[in-house]
């Protein structure tokens, strides 16, 4: 099973590059196998990253297994794991997220598949990166959600799996590109609560997002 978490991670860093959402070292990826943590490791870059290069450590942060330490950012991927139940954590310095992170609170639900991870994206006061005080701003920024922008730094998420925790990311960035250019052209309009959840039972309702079968 680490074996093939560690296949998992480095193909979730590859595809991270290759979208544009991480450059060199700027980022890191985790999942979880049971009571232990597959992490990139510290200085790794994404576009290079192997599998056997992966970092294991157990859930004290206590390195099991791998030729490199882990990220500098462990504090923050061990909190998501223990306090929201995570199975997989994945950080970006992804560009439009980043730069809206250094000018606004917040990055309103001005589309309704922003409710793939909670809807508005909060932002997590600043840090110094590696922390435990920055560890907690994120924990409270994700109250209701499953990810935020951290101020002056990037974009934070987490899912079940590392799949669902890629493609948020990659949402996240969409999201704070459309909000961007939206704001260049004027106050954007964001959704209410009443919308967002008459989408939600919508999607319910009708099994959005799902393959189906030809009735017909």
């Amino acid at each position: 099973m680490l074996e093939a978490a560690r296949e998992q991670v480095a193909t979730a860093c590859a595809r991270l590059a290759s979208e544009g959402l991480v450059v060199g070292t700027a980022g890191n990826v985790s999942m979880r196998v049971d009571d232990l943590v597959v992490v990139t490791p510290t200085g790794g870059v994404f576009g290079e990253m192997r599998a056997e290069q992966m970092a294991v450590v157990d859930r004290g942060g206590n390195l099991i297994d791998g030729p490199l330490a882990p990220t500098s950012e462990l504090a923050l991927h061990l909190l998501l794991y223990d306090r929201m139940g995570a199975g997989a954590v994945v950080h970006t310095h992804a560009p439009y997220a980043t730069a809206l992170s250094c000018v606004v609170d917040e990055v309103p639900a001005v589309h309704y598949s922003m409710l793939m991870f909670g809807g508005a994206l909060k932002v997590a006061p600043y840090a110094t990166f590696g922390t435990e005080e920055l560890a907690r701003n994120v924990e409270s920024a994700l109250e209701g959600r499953t990810a935020c922008l951290m101020q002056n730094h990037g974009h934070v998420g987490f899912g079940h799996d590392l799949d669902y925790a890629v493609e948020a990311s990659l949402l996240v960035e969409w999201a704070c590109t459309v909000y961007w250019r939206a704001r260049a052209l004027g106050e954007p309009v964001a959704l209410s609560d009443e919308q967002l959840h008459d989408v939600a039972a919508q999607v319910m309702r009708l099994g959005y997002g799902q393959t189906k079968e030809n009735e017909g």
